[in-house]
């Protein structure tokens, strides 16, 4: 009776591994590193911000930046009420912002 070793064959365990390294550079180009190049972008505008800009909330409000701080702004809204927001919650300001192309 003949008895088959089920051996991994090593020239495929390498080139599964080549696969699966290049499937992540790939992925890595293509996906990961133009997500980054946009949060520092918006980062950039978010510090940026100055009285007067057009901004819209993540969570949808729509408001005109009324004055800045450290980490928080206040905008007013189409009601003139005056809303105190975290920087990190600007989605876009001016049309230019997540998920917006630059005018």
């Amino acid at each position: 009776m003949k008895t088959i070793l089920l051996e991994g064959n090593p020239d495929g365990q390498w080139k599964m591994m080549a696969m699966m390294a290049l499937v992540f550079v790939v992925m890595y180009f293509f996906m990961i590193r133009p997500q980054k190049k946009k949060e520092k972008e918006l980062a950039k505008l978010r510090d940026e911000i100055k009285n007067g800009d057009e901004i819209v909330t993540a969570g949808g409000i729509h408001g005109k930046v009324m004055g800045t701080a450290e980490s928080t702004v206040i905008i007013a809204v189409e009601s003139q009420a005056k809303i105190k927001i975290e920087k990190a919650s600007i989605a876009s300001i001016n049309g230019v912002g997540a998920g917006t192309e630059k005018k």
